[in-house]
């Protein structure tokens, strides 16, 4: 067996060596693939009337509502204004109305009225969270859009803590 291994010139070990190294990598690579990375799809719109603190209107008359946060209802016929609803509505007005935002959904296309389902930015700032943080908006989550939960709660847990706007100026509010 020894006699038969010294007769195999050098270069056919290396060329098997280095054939087998390539299978390998060939092999690994394809058994390794990373999924592709989701970037989310946003898309531009003219925000036209915003309705209240948390359901705005874009260019062909649709309604979009956002994700993850509710605000205090205005007053309609049938009930009174929710304390400190006003306020968040006069904030949605002054941060997106007759500006281009962008859309972002998530994974529901519309809620049961009809409204389009969307997380919201202006200039790369998320509003949706602003609403939270600065005490215009509590975190409402339904699933399955959930995709920013966990930094919602988190900026509502800081507007608490910091008692800013409906935190500070309504009982219901008030742990």
């Amino acid at each position: 067996m020894v006699k038969f291994l010294k007769k195999i010139p050098v270069w056919f070990y290396i060329v098997t060596f280095v054939f087998l190294i390539l299978i390998l990598l060939f092999l690994y690579d394809k058994k390794t693939e990373l999924p592709a990375v989701k970037i989310p799809v946003r898309n531009s719109v003219r925000v036209t009337r915003v309705i209240d603190g948390d359901t705005f209107e874009i260019e062909a008359g649709k309604r979009v509502r956002y994700i993850g946060i509710d605000t205090p209802e205005l007053a309609t016929k049938q009930k009174s204004a929710q304390c400190f609803s006003q306020e968040a509505a006069e904030k949605n007005k002054e941060l997106i109305e007759g500006k281009t935002v962008q859309l972002e959904k998530d994974r529901s296309e519309t809620d049961r009225y009809g409204r389009l389902l969307r997380y919201v930015y202006i200039n790369n700032t998320f509003v949706n969270k602003i609403l939270i943080e600065e005490g215009f908006a509590k975190v409402d989550a339904f699933l399955p859009d959930v995709k920013y939960y966990s930094l919602l709660k988190e900026a509502e847990t800081q507007a608490k803590t910091n008692r800013k706007g409906l935190w500070n100026s309504c009982i219901m509010y008030n742990d």
